[in-house]
């Protein structure tokens, strides 16, 4: 291969996996002045920046606040709304009383309405809620402010539904599933999210159906920016992730699209959720979504957008949106397999491929994979022991995540140009039957265990026909090649960065190994670069070159802050009073009150309050007793039936609180119903830690609690009751974080926290 020719393919190369990501999304640019019936990223940027002034979590001055916002710019584009509100306890006995807001935009037909969905309620109680889901809100806003200004009418009726307390088990949402007369008029749904601060919003299904009519209708309505494919709604099925879009399947067999973005995660439920942190480009994905679906579904019949059927699909540039029938899975596989047999006794017969070499071809192959994967697999562990610090940002993804990404595939890449220079004695067509054996293989087992990765083989019919050229030719065109390794590039890159970003770093070992068997894919080109050894010594440096810039921003700063947390814990039976923390590596501004004196929480971390990823306490210390007014308990009856005893008690705040949390011994609860909602049989037998419910306080209300036992048995409550006001009250003097640090999410933080038990004999 010619030395020009070499260059200009490996620069075309770098060129192709920069655009298969830049391609994902748009490229903001300032419209404020775009036309009235446009959809505008300026105006939808001032709805999220009123939205996220202050912290609005449920039971926070700023939730009523941001309320009276939207129904006012809902009332000024001459909708009419109405706000439902009442108590929920979803599925996770999280129990809060939430207020929807609601309006509706009357259709020609009569047919299925379409239903546009985000949320308003930020994460208690630090973050300021502006992706999450301050823009989902916004692109709703703003969109259908265009809507309207078009002066039409859609066929189907539009529903705006503006749900409640998400954030503490999508309660908002169940409560107008269950509840509300307009849900049973639902066609589909169009959720709006976030799970980070930027990044393409990728798109998500929810059916109990197949997805062949909905993938169809989508692909229609066109969208200048699809971001989907069917590997992720195959794993999305398989976590245990949820949003208010979950509630309409599952509790009313309604379809629909989620549209979430997930990168820069760590500024998620965070008080770093801010205006000025949202990623501009994100926000105008978003809109790019809603117009399109909105116009397209707005006059489709939504009846026809169910199936039983299932298709494959993935977005790639150029394309847009690339789907089949889940029938073509298994002919497809069963075709590349069969010519990767033609190819191979081809090649004999040419005396182009023979044993021998195509065996030494296994070495590199397997050299790369088991060194690129362990050095992924491990990666996680050994950056935490270096930067210890890192344990605290429980998202797993660090600030510098996107810099150790670019680290490890570049590590992975030097270490597949070096296993390939080791072995460039092998003629190339030898060298290539390994890696087409290995991915057929993975295509077989995506086939069976993970099918809407399915679309992989695509990447691998490129190389095939790449192997064909090279048995037929010496010195085939490099343009050539190169153009038949855009499939891998297009379809495989995106996932690369994907994973650790989607999963944590602690997955950084899928990009290590993405990255290898991607270059796999590419070897018909890569192979005939001379200088691979240089190649991977250039990779090697910019890997130590990323390393050292991801090094020199490890430490906490004003724009990245370290996660901090504090808590004065009292417990009323012990007269005991402590400090606690769940920081594993000590801020300063923490260890004023957590010093060298800390312990190990032991029994205090026990059944305590719960947390987003089951979180304990790291540390306590002691602290001063002091005067913290604890519920009252009153017993409001008190019955036994046969060998059944009913209980219904009342827990009234004696103070300002945000949160009670009841936990019990292990009195099996036959029945328990909380402020006239029951919990489910299903939860009350399924119970983990002992966990009752948690009540999401708002206006200091009460908690009433019934409940139905064994007679026979002794039931122990233990109530916490936590206000979120350690900073501000007037019996303590802890000083503001510095600017260095922020509250810790997903764990209760700046609390003052009473523990209170009480038996039942």
């Amino acid at each position: 291969m010619k030395k020009t020719s070499s260059v200009l393919t490996l620069l075309l190369l770098t060129l192709a996996v920069y655009w298969s990501i830049k391609s994902l999304m748009p490229s903001y640019t300032p419209d404020e002045n775009k036309s009235e019936t446009e959809f505008s990223t300026d105006r939808a940027l001032a709805h999220v920046k009123e939205i996220a002034t202050e912290p609005h979590g449920v039971g926070f001055p700023g939730h009523s606040k941001v309320r009276s916002y939207l129904v006012s710019e809902l009332e000024k584009m001459g909708l009419k709304t109405e706000l439902q509100t009442g108590y929920t306890a979803g599925d996770w006995a999280n129990l809060s009383k939430a207020t929807n807001i609601l309006a509706r935009i009357k259709g020609t037909g009569s047919g299925k309405a379409l239903l546009l969905l985000s949320h308003y309620d930020s994460s208690p109680h630090s973050s300021h809620g502006a992706s999450d889901a301050g823009s989902g809100v916004a692109t709703i806003l703003e969109g259908i402010r265009a809507f309207i200004a078009k002066n039409k009418q859609p066929k189907n009726d539009i529903i705006i539904l503006i749900s409640d307390a998400e954030e503490l088990g999508l309660n908002g949402a169940d409560l107008f599933v269950k509840e509300h007369r307009w849900a049973k008029d639902v066609g589909l749904v169009l959720n709006f999210e976030a799970r980070g601060s930027g990044g393409p919003g990728i798109m998500l299904l929810e059916t109990n159906r197949g997805n062949y009519n909905l993938i169809k209708e989508f692909t229609k309505a066109n969208p200048k920016y699809p971001v989907a494919n069917s590997l992720a709604y195959s794993i999305y099925k398989l976590l245990p992730n949820d949003t208010d879009l979950t509630v309409f399947r599952e509790k009313a067999d309604i379809d629909g699209f989620n549209f979430a973005f997930i990168d820069d995660h760590y500024d998620y439920h965070t008080a770093n959720d801010t205006y000025e942190r949202l990623d501009k480009n994100t926000l105008a994905h978003q809109g790019t979504y809603l117009t399109a679906l909105l116009d397209h579904f707005s006059d489709l019949e939504l009846n026809t957008v169910r199936s039983l059927k299932d298709s494959v699909y993935f977005n790639m540039p150029y394309f847009n949106m690339v789907s089949y029938p889940f029938e073509w899975i298994w002919p497809m596989l069963y075709l590349g397999i069969a010519l990767f047999f033609v190819l191979l006794i081809l090649g004999i017969r040419k005396k182009v491929l023979n044993g021998k070499d195509i065996l030494k071809g296994f070495a590199p192959m397997l050299m790369a994979l088991v060194i690129n994967g362990l050095v992924g697999y491990f990666s996680w562990a050994l950056l935490k022991s270096l930067y210890p610090s890192y344990t605290d940002m429980l998202h797993g993804f660090t600030y510098n995540g996107h810099a150790y990404i670019f680290a490890f595939v570049l590590f992975s890449l030097s270490i597949c140009f070096y296993a390939y220079h080791k072995f460039q004695m092998v003629k190339t067509p030898n060298l290539l039957i390994a890696p087409l054996f290995i991915w057929l293989v993975l295509c077989t087992f995506l086939c069976v265990y993970l099918d809407g990765a399915a679309f992989f083989i695509i990447p691998v019919y490129g190389a095939l026909v790449a192997l064909y050229i090279l048995i037929n030719q010496k010195n085939p065109n490099g343009f050539l090649l190169l153009f038949l390794g855009l499939p891998a590039i297009f379809v495989l890159a995106p996932f690369i960065q994907l994973f650790p970003i989607a999963l944590g770093i602690k997955m950084m070992v899928a990009s290590t190994v993405f990255t290898t068997l991607t270059f796999f894919l590419l070897l018909p080109l890569i192979i005939r670069y001379r200088n691979k050894r240089g190649l991977a010594f250039l990779s090697f440096l910019l890997f130590l070159g990323f390393l050292v810039s991801a090094h020199m921003n490890s430490s906490f700063n004003g724009e990245n802050p370290k996660p901090t947390s504090l808590l004065y814990v009292l417990d009323v039976d012990k007269n005991q009073a402590n400090w606690a923390t769940y920081e594993k590596v000590l801020s300063d501004w923490t260890q004023q009150y957590i010093g060298k004196n800390k312990e190990n929480p032991k029994d205090l971390s026990k059944n305590t309050i719960s947390s987003k990823y089951g979180s304990g306490f790291s540390y306590i210390a002691d602290a001063p007793i002091k005067e913290i007014a604890t519920p009252l308990i009153e017993v409001v009856s008190d019955t036994i039936i046969g060998a059944r005893r009913l209980l219904e008690l009342n827990i009234v705040p004696q103070r300002k609180v945000n949160r009670l949390e009841v936990f019990t011994n292990e009195t099996p609860i036959t029945k328990a119903v909380v402020n006239t909602i029951p919990l489910s049989e299903y939860y009350l037998n399924n119970r983990r830690n002992g966990k009752l419910v948690t009540h999401y306080i708002s206006d200091n209300a009460s908690t009433s609690l019934q409940l139905v036992f064994p007679a026979s048995e002794t039931l122990e409550l233990t109530f916490y009751e936590a206000s979120n006001d350690l900073l501000n009250n007037a019996m303590f003097t802890v000083p503001e974080r510095p600017e260095d640090n922020i509250p810790m999410p997903f764990v209760l933080n700046d609390a003052i926290l009473t523990i209170k038990k009480q038996r039942f004999e």
